[in-house]
């Protein structure tokens, strides 16, 4: 199901013995835009500790209710990696974070979760991180993570000039992958927004503050609306795909059950 990414914030984490807080933000990769952690603020259990929850632990989620059910305990929450979520997440601590838990390395695999579509796919951690080990050891200080706050606000340049800013995401919630970036075009064309798919998107630039996008400024301008409060169907998808002349992504998928 593709849900708006505003509806994380705030969202409840509940471990099998207790609650561990609400997602204050979510950390995706910049190569295939997955969403590989939320940022949960412990609030005074932990006396404010920010944690890293992965997809991997993530039983349930009932948006009804605004709750995550994980596979955890508090006690393996409160003894985690203690990971500085005002800093750059590095490839190194990622390993120290994921070894601890026991999951596979998501960037070393055929598939976008190492082994699987989405998360809850069987794989063999062993086996998988035992063959990323070696990208580590060549740049342990190698970063692809963005933080979805320092994000948001970002310019997106499209081929002919800057057209709106970056106002949310959509997601996944099966494979936890970022579907569309949220543009806010208001400073062009008074309250409308629009989406574009994160293939379009040739890079991020935390200097300049700004997404670069390999279309022009006349096809966001003129693309379909995007209403936060109305679901996004697969027919609006292929409304949007032929607009911008785009091959949809669900046809290269490699999970057979999603729907065509």
């Amino acid at each position: 199901m593709l849900i708006n990414a505003k509806q994380l914030k705030g969202l409840t984490i509940r471990a099998s013995d207790g609650e561990l807080g609400t997602v204050d933000e979510f950390y995706f990769d910049d190569q295939t835009w997955g969403i590989r952690y939320l940022v949960v603020d412990t609030a005074s259990w932990l006396a404010g500790r920010r944690v890293l929850i992965a997809p991997y632990s993530i039983l349930h989620a009932d948006w009804q209710a605004r709750r995550l059910d994980v596979g955890l305990t508090m006690k393996q929450v409160e003894n985690s990696p203690d990971i500085d979520t005002r800093l750059p997440v590095s490839r190194q601590h990622e390993s120290e974070y994921l070894a601890y838990y026991g999951y596979p390395y998501y960037w070393n695999g055929p598939d976008f979760w190492s082994a699987g579509y989405s998360p809850v796919a069987v794989t063999d951690p062993v086996l998988v991180n035992a063959a990323g080990e070696d990208m580590i050891l060549k740049n342990p200080m190698d970063i692809h993570l963005r933080s979805s706050n320092s994000v948001t606000g970002h310019y997106l340049e499209a081929l002919n000039g800057e057209i709106g800013h970056v106002d949310g995401f959509v997601l996944d919630d099966e494979s936890w992958s970022i579907r569309y970036v949220e543009i806010a075009t208001r400073n062009w064309w008074p309250g409308k927004k629009v989406l574009v798919s994160p293939a379009w998107i040739t890079r991020i630039s935390w200097e300049a503050s700004k997404m670069y996008a390999s279309v022009s400024r006349e096809l966001v301008q003129s693309a379909p609306e995007y209403l936060e409060d109305v679901p996004v169907t697969r027919g609006y998808e292929n409304q949007l795909y032929f607009h911008y002349g785009q091959s949809p992504y669900w046809l290269g998928l490699k999970d057979p059950n999603l729907p065509l």
